[in-house]
């Protein structure tokens, strides 16, 4: 029999994260964002002022991606950069007031997405995932030599996960 990649948890994953992102941008474009761009505001409003390498390596993505999102959003006016005292060369980037302002609809946003994505689970099932779901990201951000591959029938035995009614 042919390995159903469909009946695995990985697959599952991927598919969730795929509707929690078009959800997220369905909530972010009502306040004027585009995906990504609310993390950069989140990033900022916990620590304003970092500068464009300390902003990648917070949100864990390269260097051009951050130049490209802070652009735009400097575009936007949510934030602005500002050379750094000590060396012209290096930009620090700030929330604008508006930037202050829109973190408000962003935690909104969030809310609500999270209510959207739990509905009918209860407390100890939420914390149990919550749990799962930390040691998988561990399991994959581990280096590849750390992990053992699973041997095929023990992802060949993973429970049939129904598929979504269209």
């Amino acid at each position: 029999m042919a390995f159903n990649h469909r009946k695995t948890i990985t697959f599952r994953l991927a598919q969730t994260a795929r509707a929690a992102r078009g959800r997220s941008g369905d909530h972010l474009v009502r306040i004027g964002l585009h995906p990504g761009q609310e993390s950069v505001l989140k990033a900022l409003a916990e620590q304003d002022g970092l500068s464009m390498s300390q902003l990648a390596q917070t949100l864990s993505v390269q260097p051009p991606t951050v130049t490209k999102m802070v652009s735009r959003l400097a575009a936007q006016g949510y934030v602005e950069r500002r050379a750094s005292k000590g060396d012209g060369r290096q930009a620090h980037v700030f929330l604008t007031e508006q930037g202050s302002d829109t973190i408000a609809d962003v935690d909104k946003g969030w809310k609500r997405l999270e209510k959207e994505a739990l509905a009918g689970i209860d407390d100890k099932d939420v914390k149990r995932l919550r749990k799962l779901l930390r040691q998988i990201e561990r399991n994959l951000s581990a280096t590849v030599d750390a992990v053992d591959e699973p041997a095929e029938d023990e992802v060949e035995e993973a429970e049939p996960v129904a598929e979504p009614v269209a």
